[in-house]
């Protein structure tokens, strides 16, 4: 890819990176981290924020803040923006449309030049409900609770870095913004136009999805989109006269069947049905089918591919005389192999050494606002908040011991893009 949405090519990016890095290398932080020692004076505030970062996770964890539930990102929204306002942070909300609540931005100026955007959801995959069926608690080494890794874990990292920041009296950024975003598990679509613009404002995006289960980043994230599909027949009675009818159900599943050929293993392109709906009763000919695909890619290419060999496939019917609609919505582009997140990434694992850790980098079939950064220009790396599991199911997970590593390697990448 040579250009990117926002006219940064990567070639120009790549030399900004180079640039802030050769920048960093001037301070101490920087020699720290070429001796491989780290900031002692910043590890112990991390590990000393770690019960107050517990509490806080379970002030969150244990609000229901679906991306439909309005007032429950409301309260999440409100209790961010309380912990962000003790920080010195000036804080805006802006409308989420289609989006129940607000994404909420907030900046802090300081004494540098460099510019950086933080990234994070308050919105869950989970029903209402949920929060007070399976609430926040401690068992062991981990944390349990709807959320609690994707995404209030890595609300919680942000606000404690910058909490250990301000403790430090440490303002040799030049502008750091946070954006925490109302509807990123439904698309992030009524947050989009702001990303970009902050995009284009800042210098590096760190995004704060989970960390992965072996400690790592991600730096690879596939785009997404789905297949809506349609279909009108015509009702009948099923046992008098089923051939006056036209089987939108039957037409739906040779549809499903032959679009899900779409998929492409070579190109890392998956299509998957997973949502089907027709009928109300078993004894009437269905005059109306609908179903939906989960589309996964590696490369933008793969869309347009998609959507053309849709148009030609769908064409294609079993049953005489049914209507077929077939459309492909895209979501998050993708966000590829890049040298400019190879440098972003190797500066996080640069940081992690101090600690005697090493940061896997992978790759995620998942889609995330790290895409919209990436293509709005922006160098970005993902996965930097707190480490868990069992994402997106009752069992989701954080590691309780990830608190500290993860508040100190955000802190020290402020410290060295910022500089």
């Amino acid at each position: 890819m040579s250009k990117r949405a926002g006219g940064l090519t990567v070639a120009r990016a790549a030399a900004r990176v180079a640039l802030m890095a050769l920048a960093a290398g001037a301070v101490g932080h920087a020699a720290a981290a070429a001796a491989g020692k780290p900031d002692q004076a910043l590890l112990a505030k991390a590990e000393q924020a770690r019960p107050e970062a517990l509490k806080l996770l379970e002030r969150l964890v244990n609000i229901d803040s679906g991306t439909f539930n309005g007032p429950g990102l409301d309260r999440v929204g409100a209790l961010a923006q309380e912990e962000l306002k003790r920080l010195g942070a000036q804080v805006e909300t802006f409308a989420a449309t289609p989006a129940l609540s607000r994404n909420i931005q907030a900046t802090l100026t300081g004494t540098g030049k460099g510019r950086i955007l933080l990234v994070a959801h308050m919105d869950t995959v989970f029903p209402d409900g949920a929060a007070a069926a399976r609430p926040f608690r401690i068992e062991g080494a981990r944390a349990y609770g709807p959320g609690i890794m994707d995404d209030k874990g890595g609300i919680v990292i942000a606000l404690t870095a910058l909490k250990i920041l301000k403790q430090s009296g440490d303002t040799g950024y030049g502008k750091i913004t946070v954006l925490l975003n109302t509807n990123e598990e439904t698309g992030s679509h009524g947050t989009r136009a702001l990303m970009e613009k902050l995009s284009r404002e800042h210098d590096v995006a760190l995004n704060l999805e989970p960390g992965r289960p072996a400690d790592g980043l991600v730096v690879v994230r596939k785009g997404s989109g789905e297949i809506a599909l349609e279909v009108t027949g015509k009702a009948a009675h099923a046992g008098v006269a089923p051939d006056s009818g036209r089987n939108a159900a039957m037409e739906a599943a040779h549809q499903m069947l032959q679009l899900a050929k779409l998929a492409d293993p070579a190109k890392q392109t998956t299509v998957n049905f997973t949502v089907i709906k027709s009928g109300e009763r078993s004894n009437v000919i269905p005059d109306r089918a609908t179903a939906e695909a989960d589309v996964r890619v590696a490369v933008p290419e793969e869309f347009d591919r998609v959507e053309q060999d849709l148009a030609r496939i769908s064409a294609h019917r079993l049953i005489p005389d049914t209507e077929v609609s077939a459309r492909l919505r895209r979501g998050f582009p993708p966000m590829p192999t890049s040298p400019v997140t190879d440098a972003v990434a190797a500066k996080a694992q640069a940081v992690y050494g101090e600690l005697g850790r090493k940061l896997t980098l992978e790759s995620s079939g998942g889609a995330a606002d790290a895409s919209l950064t990436y293509a709005a220009g922006v160098p970005t790396v993902d996965g930097l908040g707190i480490v868990g599991g069992a994402i997106h199911t009752p069992e989701e997970y954080a590691e309780v011991e990830s608190i500290a590593p993860r508040v100190y390697l955000l802190a020290r990448l402020i410290q060295e893009y910022g500089r």
